[in-house]
C-alpha cells in the first residue's frame, strides 16, 4: 500500500508537468495567417473564406465573402479597414449588435491582457489580413488561367 501512493503521485506528478510543457510548446504566434483563419474565422467564413461555413447559416446578416475585399483587382488593398474590422475594438456599432467576435479584445485576454499580449494580438491580426490579402480573387472564374499565363 505504501508503494502505491508514491507511484500515483509519482505517475500524476510528470502528468501535470507533461500537460504544463505542452502548454508552453504551443504559441499562437507559431500559427501562420492561414491557420489563425481556420481556427477562429473559417466557422462563419469558411474554410474557403467564400462566407459559407457551418455557422453562418445560423446568422441574421449574410456572411461576406472574403475573396472578393478589393471591388477592382486594380484597387489597393484596405489592410487597415479590416484589420479594424477583426480587432473590433475601436469599431462604433450604429444598429443592433456586432456578430463578429471582437477578436482584439479575445486574443488579448487569452494572451494575457498585458502589453506583450497587445503586442501579439496585433500581430496575430496582421497575420490574417496578411493571409487575407493572399487569397483575394481565389474563386474568381477564369483566375488560374492568367496566372498561368497564355496557353499555345
Amino acid at each position: 500500500m505504501r508503494l502505491r501512493i508514491p507511484a500515483v503521485l509519482i505517475g500524476l506528478s510528470t502528468f501535470m508537468l507533461a500537460t504544463a510543457v505542452a502548454a508552453q510548446l504551443f504559441e499562437p504566434l507559431d500559427l501562420s495567417g492561414e491557420e489563425m483563419f481556420m481556427r477562429y474565422c473559417a466557422a462563419c467564413h469558411g474554410t474557403d473564406a467564400r462566407g459559407t461555413g457551418p455557422v453562418a447559416r445560423t446568422m441574421n446578416k449574410r456572411v461576406p465573402d472574403l475573396t472578393q475585399l478589393m471591388a477592382d483587382p486594380r484597387d489597393e488593398f484596405p489592410a487597415q479597414a479590416i484589420r479594424d474590422a477583426i480587432d473590433g475594438r475601436s469599431m462604433a456599432i450604429s444598429h443592433g449588435t456586432r456578430q463578429m467576435p471582437v477578436w482584439g479584445y479575445e486574443f488579448w485576454v487569452e494572451e494575457g491582457a498585458d502589453v506583450v499580449a497587445e503586442q501579439t494580438a496585433r500581430e496575430m491580426i496582421n497575420r490574417i489580413v496578411a493571409y487575407l490579402e493572399s487569397i483575394q480573387g481565389a474563386n474568381e472564374p477564369g483566375l488560374l488561367e492568367l496566372e498561368e499565363g497564355p496557353r499555345f
